[in-house]
C-alpha cells in the first residue's frame, strides 16, 4: 500500500446493516466484475449508485494480485489481497457519492492499474460523533478479517512447510505469513501472553526464565542450524496460537481509543525493534515487518479519519504528508518483485534516514489519542 492514510473501508453506516446484505449487494448498476490482469484493470461498470456494491475479482493473469477502491489521495475505502492466478474473491463496499479509482497490483507492487469510477446519488446522513467513533472501529474491524484470512493460510503454510522439513520454502515463507501478523498485532496485544509466547524474542524469554517459542524460535532454527529439527512442537503451537488470537480479536474488536493507541504502538515497534535490526535478527527480514507495521498503524488511522477532519484537520493534513514521506524513504528498498532489502544490507545513513521518517510520523500520531478521547 502507498497511499498517504489507508482508510480502509467506507466510514459511514448505511441505513440497513451491511453485513445483513453483503453477500447478495450488487451496485444498482448492475453486477460488477474485475478482470485482473497482468497488465490490465477492467472494471464492468465506472458509473455506480451510492450505497453497497459487490466486486466480484478474477485474477486471468500470471501473477498473485490485489485489488483495491481508492479514494482521493489514495485513500483505501476496501481491499481484497493475495489472489491467485484462476482465483476469484469479492469486495464488498459501501460506497459514497464521490470519485474513485479501482486499482489491480499484479504481483502486490507498485502503484498498480488503475481505473477511474465515479458514484452519484444521495449519500448519508452526517454522523453523530458517537457514530463516527463505532462506524471507525467497524471500519478498522472490516479490514482485521481481511488480513486474518491471508495470516491464517500463510501462517498454516509456512507450518506446515517447518514440518516436512522444506527450509528453503519455509525461508520463503517466514515474511510473507509475518506481514499479516505485524499488520494487525495491536490485536493480539490485547490477549495477555499470547502475544509474547506467539512473536517474543529470545533475549525476553530468557530475561523471564521462559521458554523460548514462536515466529523467532522457528526463525532462528531456520537461518541458524539451517535445518527443521525439533521444531514441529514450536510450528504447531505457533498456528494454534495464531487462529486463537484471530478467535479472540472478533470476539472482542478494538475500540476507536484502542485504534488510537494502536496505530503509535505499531510505530513504536517499528522504532523500538525494526529500525535496530533486532526483530529479526536471525533471518533481517525487518523491512518486512517494518513495512506491515506502517501498513497497520495507516489502516487504524485511516478508520479514524473521518473523526480527526472533523476535530483536527490540520493534523490530518500533517499526517499525510509524514505518512508519504516515510513511504517513499522505505518504498525504495523494495525491488519490482516485492522483496524487500535484509536489514544487514541496508548503509548506516539508510537505517538513519528510516529512523528520521518514523521518528518524524510518531509525534503527530501520538496526537492522535487526544483528539479520539475528546470526541467520545
Amino acid at each position: 500500500m502507498k497511499s498517504s492514510i489507508a482508510a480502509v473501508g467506507v466510514l459511514t453506516i448505511a441505513a440497513i446493516s451491511l453485513s445483513a446484505c453483503a453477500k447478495e449487494s450488487t451496485s444498482a448498476s448492475g453486477a460488477l466484475t474485475v478482470n485482473a490482469t497482468d497488465s490490465g484493470c477492467k472494471v464492468s461498470a465506472t458509473k455506480l449508485d451510492a450505497g453497497p456494491s459487490t466486486f466480484k475479482v478474477t485474477n486471468n493473469g500470471s501473477k498473485v494480485t490485489e485489488f483495491y477502491i481508492y479514494a482521493n489521495g489514495d485513500r483505501i475505502m476496501g481491499e481484497v489481497e493475495n489472489i491467485g492466478p484462476g482465483l476469484s474473491r469479492n469486495l464488498v463496499i459501501d460506497l459514497p457519492k464521490g470519485s474513485y479509482h479501482g486499482v489491480c497490483k499484479p504481483g502486490m507492487v507498485g502503484e498498480g492499474i488503475r481505473q477511474a469510477i465515479s458514484v452519484t446519488g444521495k449519500s448519508a446522513a452526517p454522523l453523530s460523533d458517537s457514530q463516527e467513533l463505532t462506524a471507525a472501529a467497524t471500519s478498522y474491524e472490516r479490514y482485521v478479517e481481511s488480513q486474518t484470512g491471508a495470516l491464517i493460510d500463510k501462517t498454516t503454510e509456512f507450518v506446515d512447510a517447518v514440518k516436512a522439513g522444506k527450509v528453503d520454502e519455509a525461508k520463503k515463507l517466514y515474511p510473507i505469513a509475518r506481514t499479516y501478523w505485524e499488520r494487525i498485532e495491536p490485536v493480539a496485544e490485547k490477549f495477555g501472553e499470547l502475544d509474547p509466547i506467539t512473536d517474543g524474542r529470545e533475549p525476553d524469554a530468557k530475561a523471564e526464565g521462559v521458554d523460548f517459542t514462536g515466529w523467532h524460535r522457528i526463525e532462528k532454527q531456520l537461518w541458524v542450524a539451517g535445518d527443521t529439527v525439533g521444531m514441529d512442537t514450536y510450528a504447531d503451537q505457533l498456528l494454534v496460537n495464531v487462529k486463537k488470537i484471530v478467535t479472540l480479536g472478533e470476539d472482542a474488536p478494538l475500540t476507536a481509543l484502542e485504534l488510537a493507541t494502536g496505530s503509535k504502538a505499531l510505530l513504536d515497534e517499528v522504532a523500538n525493534g525494526k529500525i535496530t535490526g533486532e526483530e529479526d535478527e536471525f533471518s533481517h527480514t525487518d523491512l518486512w515487518d517494518f513495512k506491515a507495521n506502517i501498513e497497520g498503524s495507516q489502516a487504524a488511522i485511516g478508520a479514524l479519519r473521518p473523526v480527526l477532519e472533523s476535530q483536527d484537520p490540520a493534523l490530518v493534513t500533517e499526517l499525510d504528508e509524514r505518512f508519504k514521506a516515510l513511504d517513499v524513504e522505505l518504498n525504495q528498498h523494495q525491488d519490482d518483485n516485492g522483496d524487500w532489502t535484509f536489514y544487514d544490507d541496508l548503509t548506516k545513513p539508510q537505517i538513519k534516514a528510516l529512523s528520521d521518517a518514523v521518528n518524524a510520523l510518531g509525534e503527530p500520531v501520538s496526537q492522535v489519542a487526544a483528539v479520539v478521547a475528546k470526541s467520545a
